[in-house]
Order: C-alpha cells, then sequence, then structure tokens
C-alpha cells in the first residue's frame, strides 16, 4: 500500500483501497504486455506462442516480480517499466522474451497499467458508494420529522430535520458515484504510441494493435495518443478529491454532531471501537475523523496531479513522474473513504431526544425568524425585525423565557396574542419545504 501498513486502516482501508496498491499497479503492467502480445499475435505480428508463452506463465503464477527490485530501477531509469521487462525476460522462454514490448514505450505501459488500477478502484469505491447512499436514504426516511437545529457558522439557527440533512449528505454521494462513473466511462483509455506517439515502429498496423489492446483490456480507444495531453489522469484525480471533499464534509458533519456538548449521534461499533489511551470513558468517532482525515490530504494530491498536466513536447521530463503517485493515492483515500463512510452511515446512532432538547436550549430564540415572519403583517418587516432583536436581547441579558419576553411587548402581544405566538415558536410549523426536498432527494437516488 502506498500508504504503508501503520496507516493502512485509515488511509488504505477496504477492497477499493487495494485495488491501488503498488502490488496491483505491477500486475496491471504485466496484463497490458500480456494484452499487447496477444494483439500482435492475432494481427500476425508476432507468433502465438509468444502470447501463450505470457499468459501460461501468469495464470500457472510462474511470474515473480520483487518489489523491491522494481523500485531501485525505478531510480536508476525513472520508470518501473525496464525492470519489470528484464524480470519478465529472465522468467519466459524465447518466443514471449523476444516479443514483449514490441511497438511500445514504457510510457504506454505505464500509463495503460494506471487507467485498469483507476477503473478497477472506481468499481469498488462506487460499490461501497452505493451502500453508504442507501443508509444516507434510510437515515433520510427514518427521521423526516425528528426536528433537529440548523446550525450556520457553528450556532444555532433555525429547525430542520435531521432526515434532511441525511438527504443533503445522499445527494452528495449519489452526485459523486455519477462523477466518478462519468470519469470511469469516458476517460479511462489505452495509451499506445511508442516513443513519440507516431507508432512508426509498427508500420501502418499501429492503430489495429491499439484498438485491439483497448478491446482486450475493456478500457477506450483514444483518436490519438495522450502522453503529454493528461487530461484523463487529471479528471480522475478531479472526480477522486470532489468525492472526499463530500465524503469529509459528512465527516466533519458527524465529528460536531458526536461532540460531548451536543451528542445528537454516535458512532456504532463494536467494544473498543473510539476507544482511547488513557481516559477509559471516551468513545471517539474515529469512521468520521478518518473522513475527514482522508478528504484533508485531498487537495494537495489533485494540486500536484494538475500542476503535472504541463509537460515537455512528447514525453514530460519529471511531471509525469510527479503525476503516478498523487493519482494512485488519491484512488487509495477515495476507496478509503467509501468505505468508511459505508460502516459510518450504517451504524450511525440518532438522538432524537437529544435534538429536541437542544432545540429548547436557546430558550425558544432559534425560532426568532418565525416570530419575525409572523409580526410583518401586522408591524411590517423592519419593525418586526426589529421588535424580535430588542426581545431576543432581553431575555439573553435577563435570562427569562424568549416567550415571555415577546409578550411583554405591547406590539407583539397586541399583533399576535399567546396563541399565535405560539404557533410561531413552534418548531413543526416552520419547517418550509424540508419534507418535498426528503422526496426530491430520495426520488433521484432511486432513480440512479
Amino acid at each position: 500500500m502506498g500508504s504503508g501498513r501503520l496507516f493502512a486502516g485509515l488511509f488504505a482501508h477496504g477492497d477499493a483501497a487495494a485495488q491501488a496498491s503498488d502490488r496491483t499497479l505491477v500486475e496491471a503492467m504485466v496484463e497490458v504486455e500480456a494484452a499487447l502480445l496477444e494483439a500482435l499475435a492475432d494481427l500476425k505480428l508476432a507468433p502465438a506462442e509468444a502470447s501463450h508463452e505470457l499468459s501460461e506463465a501468469v495464470a500457472a503464477g510462474r511470474i515473480e516480480l520483487d518489489l523491491d527490485e522494481l523500485g531501485r530501477a525505478t531510480g536508476e531509469q525513472g520508470t518501473p517499466i525496464p525492470g519489470l521487462l528484464r524480470a519478465l525476460r529472465r522468467q519466459l522462454p524465447g518466443a514471449a522474451s523476444s516479443h514483449l514490448h514490441t511497438g511500445a514505450t514504457s510510457q504506454d505501459v505505464l500509463d495503460t497499467a494506471i487507467m485498469l488500477v483507476s477503473r478497477r478502484a472506481i468499481d469498488a469505491a462506487i460499490v461501497d458508494l452505493g451502500g453508504a447512499a442507501d443508509a444516507c436514504a434510510a437515515l433520510a426516511e427514518c427521521h423526516r420529522e425528528t426536528i433537529a437545529p440548523g446550525r450556520t457558522l457553528l450556532q444555532q439557527a433555525l429547525p430542520l430535520t435531521f432526515g434532511l440533512k441525511a438527504a443533503m449528505w445522499l445527494t452528495g454521494i449519489d452526485g459523486s458515484i455519477e462523477g466518478l462513473r462519468a470519469v470511469r466511462d469516458r476517460e479511462l483509455a489505452v495509451q499506445f504510441g511508442g516513443a513519440v506517439g507516431t507508432l512508426a515502429s509498427l508500420g501502418e498496423r499501429g492503430l489495429d494493435v491499439a484498438a485491439a489492446m483497448a478491446e482486450r483490456l475493456g478500457l477506450a480507444e483514444p483518436s490519438v495518443p495522450w502522453h503529454t495531453i493528461r487530461l484523463r489522469p487529471a479528471r480522475v484525480a478531479a472526480a477522486s478529491g470532489a468525492t472526499l471533499g463530500v465524503l469529509g464534509k459528512i465527516g466533519r458533519d458527524v465529528v460536531l454532531l458526536a461532540q460531548t456538548e451536543v451528542a445528537e449521534v454516535a458512532e456504532g461499533g463494536g467494544a473498543g471501537r473510539g476507544g482511547s489511551s488513557t481516559m477509559p470513558h471516551k468513545r471517539n468517532p474515529v469512521g468520521a475523523i478518518g473522513l475527514v482525515a482522508c478528504a484533508q490530504r485531498a487537495p494537495g494530491l489533485v494540486a500536484t496531479v494538475m500542476a503535472a498536466m504541463m509537460q515537455e513536447h512528447e514525453r514530460g521530463a519529471g511531471a509525469w513522474q510527479a503525476e503516478w503517485e498523487p493519482l494512485l493515492e488519491l484512488l487509495r483515500l477515495t476507496g478509503s473513504g467509501a468505505a468508511m463512510a459505508r460502516e459510518l452511515l450504517t451504524g450511525l446512532e440518532v438522538d432524537s431526544e437529544k435534538m429536541h432538547a437542544d432545540m429548547d436550549a436557546t430558550g425558544g430564540l432559534v425560532m426568532s425568524e418565525s416570530v419575525a415572519a409572523a409580526l410583518a403583517p401586522s408591524l411590517g418587516r423592519a419593525k418586526a425585525q426589529e421588535m424580535v432583536e430588542q426581545a431576543a436581547r432581553r431575555s439573553v441579558e435577563n435570562g427569562c423565557s424568549f416567550r415571555d419576553v415577546l409578550l411583554e411587548l405591547p406590539e407583539v402581544s397586541d399583533a399576535l396574542g399567546p396563541e399565535k405566538l405560539d404557533a410561531a415558536l413552534d418548531p413543526a410549523g416552520y419547517l418550509g419545504v424540508s419534507a418535498e426536498l426528503i422526496d426530491r432527494a430520495l426520488a433521484a437516488h432511486r432513480g440512479r
């Protein structure tokens, strides 16, 4: 794993992250070389036995590749492909060894392998994201009437339902799935251009080889090689970064809602999960923290991939190399975040009673906008706002009930009276179109 074993539980968690390991990348490189040999053999540009020798050796598990050795070769030659070819040729019979890598350049193999890894990592991440989205949908439906404080700038603002908050999370995850699918379906293409993109060493058969490789690998066939036009990896990075941003936002919400002073939600999990090394009472929201940590790393990695787009002529001198690890790390982080989000949201515990209690924490001040709106037809908008602000200040300064202070103001008592004021102070009557918004989010999710 690129993140290292020590931190893999946070940054390389789950099946999707495992698809973007060093080992899976090397296996994908071998897969690309095998697809090239098969294409050459089918087009009579290499003997059939060459293709059979490599595919049989791979299927039988006879190919042994030392990652440390390949790493040293990368340092010596700038890419791992020359070292890979030496290792393969040592282990393959004559025909396969002689025709291995015909027509290709190192970038063709490595770029195509990264496209394969990207597809597999994205596919696995989409599965976990789908599970996370389903969990959000269940929360939205279950808590469509669970009233909770809406918060702006970390302060209570107006009431909403927890179901609406979950529906908003849902739209973010569903949108992330859509973005990843678009990248998977449109941007993942084979790379095959030879040294400078002309395929000159294959004569007039170069495009046929490229098409055959693309078909075998399940990748798109680009109109031209994209050696130094790096839109494809940049779009993988952008979609991954955006997904991590959505997941990080959900994680941050859960961290804040799980604070001792708030305690409106808690993470599920078995005994010992979220424990402290010194404080036995603690139950830390480790899943949510993991989402925030993964998301926090994304902007710098995306920026590196974007900066690496400016490459020289027909081969990047340093920028191409700078792209590899950040892109793979983004795939790992996206997979890790998707898996953690699924686990977090599936097991999330919601304390509706605490949400109700927190609604009362300000003594009704959270309903100030509702009261001002109720007064506006009688007093005018500006006067109503002034009266409510005055009552709110007095309530805070004197520790009095917001309702009692309002009724002490003649303008308010004359305009509304106790019954209408109570209606204006009822959070259930000031939820706007929350129910309709939840329905729309759920309908869109079901149609995904």
